[in-house]
């Protein structure tokens, strides 16, 4: 990836890419998650998210720690993990929202139940408090707490990647080898959907990854060849399993606990995606999808959002009993898709307009405090006391 300080085109073009299959993936009649990536290999959208996560957030953290120092970036994260906080409260409103609504329509979906709109309906009150503290954590939320969690501890992690990154990947890697054990340690942790001390690891790795990158000399070199020569061979392998022998999908455990194969399948990817980095091919693509660009810099409005796109989209199709019609089905992903391309277009401009208006407060004030100040020190008429 990109080392240079602040944001990577390239970075925020796999984020949109990702939040755009995320809310494909999540939609049962898609045509377009037919090409997603849980398809060809033991990986998919969520594993890229995280170790960009992790990245993106090292490269954050680094950038305000070199403009206004440690301290600037250990608040801004803690407040980012509120903001995480609050982002996952919303999505879990929302998905019991959508969940009660779905109920209503007279359609058979699996929706419904994945919501957890028929339990939560139930004991409303309890409901609340196990949403509030984590330990219930309704359909297609439950990826934001393990981030709130990651984002609280950014700071300790950068401390020990930068002075001694071995070390940190070790103690990374024994906690990922002792996360199920963990998660049965902490009460309500082992029923998430992703286990935060399995999946860690890759968000580790991406605060490395950014931290360290692989020397350009490395990558070039015979070692590098090889080892894109390895990552090829192991991507195409599972791809061939994927498609011709493997005819279940994976167990869920193997998600929830961060399978090694998930891993190996995903550095693999990471390691080609890496060379066309290097190559200039990303930037290239990014140049040419501004729009997907936008969608991956505006990553937790984005995120929240398509929760809601995905679940109106799926129950639109199946209200339209589209679920055989292959053009209703490819009409729902352009929906999808054209909405997260709107929500991030007016999100930036929301962004980019309370910029303006708080530059614009700071700029005032200095010129009024100068007019204060003159007011003050000018010489008087005679006619004041």
């Amino acid at each position: 990836m990109n080392s240079s300080a602040g944001r990577s085109i390239e970075v925020d073009l796999l984020r949109g890419l990702v939040l755009i299959a995320i809310a494909i993936d999540h939609i049962s009649a898609s045509v377009l998650s037919h090409a997603m990536l849980h398809n060809y290999a033991y990986c998919d959208a969520a594993e890229v998210f995280v170790f960009l996560g992790g990245y993106a957030s090292a490269s954050g953290y680094a950038s305000l720690a070199a403009r206004q120092g440690e301290w600037a970036a250990r608040r801004r994260f803690l407040r980012r993990a509120w903001e995480i906080y609050r982002a996952y409260l919303l999505t879990a409103a929302l998905m019991l929202v959508c969940g009660a609504i779905v109920a209503r329509l007279p359609i058979d979906s699996p929706i419904v139940s994945e919501t957890g709109w028929l339990g939560f309906a139930h004991r409303p009150i309890q409901g609340i408090v196990e949403i509030a503290t984590l330990r219930r954590q309704p359909f297609l939320s439950a990826v934001l707490p393990m981030y709130m969690l990651y984002a609280l501890s950014l700071s300790l992690v950068m401390a020990l990647g930068k002075r001694k990154p071995v070390l940190c990947f070790a103690f990374s890697l024994v906690v990922w080898l002792g996360a199920p054990w963990l998660a049965q340690q902490v009460p309500g942790v082992a029923d998430w959907p992703f286990n935060p001390f399995a999946w860690q690891l890759l968000f580790v790795l991406g605060v490395l990854c950014r931290l360290h990158p692989v020397p350009m000399q490395m990558q070039t070199s015979a070692v590098g060849r090889a080892l894109t020569g390895a990552a090829f061979a192991l991507a195409l392998t599972f791809m061939f399993v994927k498609v011709c022998i493997e005819t279940h999908p994976s167990p869920g455990y193997m998600k929830q606990n961060l399978a090694s194969v998930r891993i190996v399948s995903f550095l693999a990817l990471a390691w080609l995606c890496a060379q066309a980095t290097r190559l200039g091919w990303m930037r290239a693509l990014a140049e040419r999808l501004p729009a997907v660009v936008t969608v991956g810099k505006q990553g937790l409005v984005c995120f929240v959002g398509g929760t809601v796109v995905s679940i109106v989209v799926d129950a639109a199709v199946h209200l339209a009993h589209g679920e055989a019609n292959w053009f209703v089905r490819v009409f729902g992903d352009v929906v999808a898709v054209a909405s997260l391309l709107t929500l991030a277009r007016l999100a930036a401009a929301w962004r980019a307009r309370r910029t303006a208006a708080g530059g614009e407060r700071r700029m005032a004030s200095p010129a009024r405090l100068a007019r204060v100040t003159s007011d003050v020190r000018a010489p008087r008429d005679g006619r004041g006391g």
